[in-house]
């Protein structure tokens, strides 16, 4: 529900000592400021007005809600007026009968420092919500017992492909920097309606922001914060395979700009419209995928360029 606080596995935050997972789930985080909750457990059920607090019972009981030196909390301790502001507050989360998504992430490489993942789509790389135990990050984890892997940077749960994970805190900031100083050059594949009134390559830059919905944004009017170089790699009859670069990193830059062309992505559950929540059509993925990354290694200082084995479909949603 727009505006409700979901639960996330990551945590959030500078962590002064991070918890260990927990069969592959990350202890979630959350500050506690100063307030007018006569208790720990008012502050919880207002913060996160989707669990109930029953929920929260259950977590202490089971001594899943910790302190920041990693004691567990207490029911009786919960119910107690909360201590200084801005301490720290961590818990592990489920999913009751959460379903498996029926597709696996393949490893392409890893060493000391990375680890290269061609995800697949449908299956979101970190937990959020509904998503736990089926996300990238907790099924590698429990499959390769590496309790410091953390994502670099994401890609939507509808689109495949290419994301890097890092294995090590001491060199984890090196890697960050290259996303954000956008010194990775990406390279994204999709299947779109095919225009013939437009000349390729173009780049499109706009303004990105939300469209009044938490699920979705839209090009308005200002200043361009986000660019996208698009060519087109090969047309079969009323669809095209198109390649896009990235020169931002906006929220659904990629579909938002392919929809403003006239050309939205095929099988797109948001844009043009918004598909009801938990209408998943497995048989007819986002023809969207996350092909190449290439870049500068900042230990080693080899060139890196890894591609995805993963390829996109031209069946269109009438077959």
């Amino acid at each position: 529900m727009h505006g409700s606080r979901i639960e996330s596995g990551m945590t959030s935050g500078h962590l002064r000592q991070r918890p260990p997972s927990r069969n592959g789930v990350g202890a979630s985080c959350v500050a506690l400021p100063a307030g007018p909750w006569p208790t720990l457990m008012d502050f919880l059920a207002e913060r996160f007005a989707n669990v109930s607090r029953q929920t929260w019972l259950e977590r202490f009981a089971h001594g899943d809600v910790i302190d920041e030196v990693g004691q567990a909390i207490t029911p009786a301790q919960a119910c107690q007026a909360p201590g200084p502001a801005h301490t720290r507050l961590y818990y592990y989360r489920d999913v009751p009968n959460e379903p498996r998504i029926p597709f696996d992430e393949a490893v392409l490489y890893q060493d000391q420092h990375l680890l290269v993942v061609d995800k697949p789509h449908f299956l979101p790389v970190v937990p959020s919500g509904g998503y736990l135990a089926e996300t990238v990050l907790v099924r590698l984890k429990r499959q390769l017992g590496l309790d410091d892997l953390v994502p670099i940077h994401r890609i939507d749960r509808d689109t495949a492909g290419l994301v890097l994970f890092s294995k090590q805190p001491s060199t984890r900031a090196a890697y960050a920097t290259l996303f954000r100083t956008h010194q990775v050059q990406k390279t994204y594949h999709a299947i779109a309606p095919w225009r013939a009134d437009l000349t390729f390559p173009l780049t499109r830059a706009s303004r990105i922001q939300e469209a009044g919905h938490f699920m979705l944004q839209h090009e308005v009017p200002g200043a361009p914060n986000a660019v996208t170089q698009i060519d087109v790699l090969r047309v079969r009859g009323e669809l095209a395979l198109y390649a896009l670069k990235p020169v931002t990193g906006q929220r659904h830059q990629l579909r938002v700009h392919m929809l403003g062309l006239g050309l939205p992505i095929l099988h797109d559950g948001l844009y043009p419209t918004l598909t009801p929540e938990g209408q998943i059509d497995y048989a007819h993925p986002l023809q969207l995928l996350a092909r190449e990354l290439t870049f500068y290694d900042p230990v080693s200082g080899d060139e890196r360029r890894f591609v995805s084995q993963r390829q996109l479909s031209f069946v269109s949603n009438e077959s």
